[in-house]
């Protein structure tokens, strides 16, 4: 089977319920969410050691939800009975920061991103994830969309966060303080 089909060979592709162009604000929201996870696949082939082994579960997890979160922005029309992110994904997101957050020093001020090289690949998948969140957040203004996909990128970008954290934590490698910053953060 050939994995081209040339139907997109003049600027448009297909989305579900129609065509659009590949430069259309839908197709860079999925798009975006796409690129986060290529991201998130990076960060788990990075958590072999065993101190991972609960996250990288948690990753493969947020991976087939990010297909979900796409495909909820590939909606040209208003489809709530067919969408795939709910609420209840953002709250379970919520209990996975809590538990991340007790691992992770006291943040008093901003952090540089990096510290291992896997926690600099979750800062970029927080990054990306914010991008992906501005641009569902930008296609919302002119369509209908999921508004759970939106909460969910919004709660998935401060996983990452916490997730980066606790990469460095479990492997001892200190979180470098922004030089410039006050202490912008109350006792967590």
């Amino acid at each position: 089977m050939a994995i081209y089909t040339r139907t997109g060979d003049k600027g448009e592709t297909s989305v579900i319920g129609g065509r659009v162009g590949k430069d259309d604000v839908r197709v860079e929201a999925y798009g975006t969410i796409d690129e986060l996870n290529c991201f998130v696949g990076q960060a788990r082939s990075l958590m072999e050691d065993e101190r991972f082994a609960d996250v990288r579960e948690q990753l493969l997890e947020i991976q087939h939800e990010l297909f979900d979160c796409g495909s909820d922005l590939a909606f040209v029309k208003l489809s709530e009975n067919k969408y795939k992110v709910k609420s209840e994904m953002a709250v379970r997101l919520e209990g996975w920061i809590d538990v991340l957050q007790a691992e992770n020093p006291v943040l008093e001020r901003f952090i540089l991103p990096g510290g291992s090289q896997l926690s600099s690949v979750l800062h970029v998948c927080r990054t990306v994830c914010r991008r992906a969140e501005r641009r569902a957040v930008t296609l919302g203004r002119s369509a209908d969309i999921n508004p759970e996909a939106v909460i969910y990128l919004n709660r998935l970008s401060d996983y990452f966060f916490a997730l980066a954290r606790a990469a460095n934590t479990r492997l001892e490698i200190a979180d470098v303080e922004y030089v410039r910053s006050k202490k912008v953060f109350r006792n967590q």
